[in-house]
C-alpha cells in the first residue's frame, strides 16, 4: 500500500465506501448463520440452506475488495508478483462469486415481489458473462494482451459492483417514494444497476484503458533499437 499516489487513495477509498453495504454487511449475515447473534432481518432461504450465501458472501468481498487494487498502476508496477499472485485469487472469487449467484438464482425459492422473470434472467445471463469475461481476461493476459485483460476484468468487476449500485438506487427510492420497490418495478430497478455499471466500465475501458495503450504503443515505437537489431 506504500506508494500509492493521492489519487489511487481516492478511487481506492471509494470504492470501499461504495462496497461497504453489500460487502460489510454481507460478513454479519456470515456470522449470524455460523451461530452468531441475529443482527440482519430474517433471511429463510439463508437458514435454510447457507453454504451457497457463505460462499458468495465470503468470494464477493474479496473480489470486491482485493480487485480494488488490481486496478492501480503502482500497485501493478511495483509489485508485479504481488499482483499475479492477488490476481489469480480474485479471479477466483469472481467466478466462484458468480457461480453462487447463478446456483442461488436458479435454487432458491423467491416471491415473485422480490425476483419476477425479467430479473431471473438478467441474474442468470450477467453471472455467465461475468465468468466469461473473467476467464477471457485469463487468457488474455496469458497472451500478453492487457488492454483486453484490463478491459474484460473491469467488465467482470462492473457487475460485480451490481449489489453496491443495488444498494444506492434501492436507498434512494425509499428516500424519494417511502416505501420499497416490489414486483415488475423492483425487477427493472435492479436490472438498471447492472446497465449503469457496464456503462461506467465502458466509459472506463475508452477514456482511460484505450489512451494508456495508444501511449504505450507510441513509446515502444520512438523505443531506439539496440546494438545489432
Amino acid at each position: 500500500m506504500r506508494g500509492l499516489r493521492s489519487s489511487e487513495w481516492a478511487i481506492l477509498v471509494f470504492i470501499i465506501a461504495y462496497s461497504f453495504i453489500p460487502t460489510f454487511g454481507g460478513q454479519f449475515r456470515v456470522l449470524e448463520l455460523a451461530g452468531g447473534p441475529a443482527i440482519m432481518p430474517a433471511n429463510l432461504r439463508a437458514s435454510a440452506m447457507p453454504l451457497p450465501i457463505i460462499l458468495h458472501i465470503l468470494s464477493s468481498f474479496l473480489f470486491l475488495l482485493l480487485g480494488a487494487l488490481q486496478f492501480l498502476p503502482s500497485n501493478r508496477q511495483r509489485r508485479p508478483a504481488a499482483h499475479r499472485i492477488s490476481g489469480r485469487i480474485v479471479a477466483a472469487a469472481g467466478c466462484l462469486s458468480a457461480g453462487s449467484g447463478l446456483w442461488m438464482t436458479h435454487v432458491y425459492s423467491f416471491p415473485i415481489s422480490i425476483q419476477g422473470s425479467l430479473l431471473y434472467w438478467v441474474r442468470i445471463i450477467l453471472g455467465l458473462l461475468m465468468i466469461g469475461f473473467i476467464v477471457w481476461a485469463v487468457l488474455a493476459i496469458r497472451s500478453r494482451n492487457v488492454f483486453q485483460h484490463s478491459a474484460f476484468m473491469l467488465r467482470a468487476y462492473a457487475i460485480g459492483q451490481g449489489a453496491s449500485t443495488q444498494a444506492l438506487i434501492g436507498i434512494g427510492w425509499m428516500i424519494l417514494v417511502g416505501t420499497e420497490a416490489t414486483g415488475p418495478l423492483r425487477d427493472v430497478l435492479m436490472a438498471s444497476t447492472w446497465a449503469i455499471n457496464l456503462l461506467v466500465a465502458e466509459a472506463l475501458i475508452w477514456k482511460v484503458l484505450a489512451p494508456r495503450r495508444r501511449s504505450a504503443a507510441r513509446a515502444i515505437q520512438k523505443k531506439p533499437l539496440g546494438v545489432g537489431h
